[in-house]
């Protein structure tokens, strides 16, 4: 099957990590964003360069500081003596997969630069609106929140983020085999492309078209209905992340090579597309992924 070959391909760099390669293949067919939390030199930057390079995208990458601009991201337009004109010189976000590295360590000011390109795929700068490359992919690694220098991100911000995984220490074999083997960046160079950026679009219309029974989608009102009515969370999902998680779900299914969707799809991507959408009505702390899923469990499958 394609897909197996691209987890296989970049798993070969990504060791030990098929489940994050999956859930990041899951959330760009699903047209989201990703948002990767986890302590630094875990691997985050390294499965968005090959993430990109396997599937034949545009790749550019901004390290985000305390002293960004939008403008850093977005491009500026400078006077051009010889024409008399103003010029404007796109930012890096003029690209397909954008890896935006340590987001939090950015003002609000400047994460917010990025609202309006995740949302509509276009940025307004000075007046005019640009389109932005298709497929147009953000992955964005962040720092736990309790090292120095971070911005916790605004709920607006993170709600724009379909997904947010974690990489988590290889185990023991991966990391020996880690160890032992070539570095990363060697056998990133000898990747050869296994999709193209017209490919990669026509899959997400494919997964668009997945089907979801009406059974499924009451399922999934339920869900929602229930973190709106219990007492467990302090505010419910909101209509935006029931369609982010019908579209996570779609492309799940589409992964796992079928047209339709099944409770299990939901199931397996809820934590990770609810997660940091749900905050603790005793604490306002997220909730751990297995207390989430053991509270949305008791919602029955109809």
């Amino acid at each position: 099957m394609q897909f197996e070959h691209i987890i296989d391909q970049i798993g070969q760099v990504i060791l030990g990590k098929e489940e994050q390669i999956r859930l990041a293949l899951t959330c760009l067919f699903a047209r989201g964003h990703l948002l990767i939390e986890d302590l630094p030199g875990i691997g985050k930057t390294t499965l968005a360069k090959v993430l990109s390079k396997c599937l034949g995208l545009q790749f550019r990458r901004v390290q985000f500081t305390s002293d960004m601009l939008p403008g850093d991201i977005l491009g500026v337009s400078i006077f051009d003596r010889q024409s008399n004109l103003f010029i404007f010189h796109p930012g890096p976000i003029f690209t397909q997969v954008l890896l935006t590295d340590e987001i939090n360590r950015a003002t609000p000011k400047t994460q917010s630069a990025l609202l309006e390109a995740m949302e509509e795929g276009q940025v307004t700068v000075e007046g005019e609106t640009r389109p932005l490359e298709t497929p147009f992919f953000v992955i964005a690694t962040q720092n736990p929140l309790e090292q120095s220098g971070t911005f916790p991100l605004p709920e607006s911000q993170l709600d724009r983020f379909l997904m947010r995984i974690d990489m988590g220490y290889p185990d023991r074999s991966a990391e020996k085999k880690l160890l032992m083997g070539q570095g990363a960046e060697l056998l990133l160079d000898r990747m050869e492309a296994c999709l193209m950026a017209e490919s990669v679009a026509e899959i997400q219309d494919q997964v668009r078209q997945v089907h979801a029974s009406d059974p499924f989608l009451e399922y999934l009102q339920d869900i929602i209905g229930f973190t709106r009515a219990t007492d467990h969370f302090q505010v419910g999902l909101s209509p935006r992340a029931g369609l982010a998680l019908l579209q996570a779900a779609r492309s799940w299914a589409f992964l796992q090579g079928r047209d339709h969707t099944v409770p299990e799809d939901l199931q397996k991507i809820l934590p990770w597309v609810a997660g940091h959408r749900l905050k603790s009505r005793e604490n306002l702390a997220e909730l751990n992924r297995d207390r989430l899923m053991e509270l949305l469990k008791t919602v029955p499958i109809p």
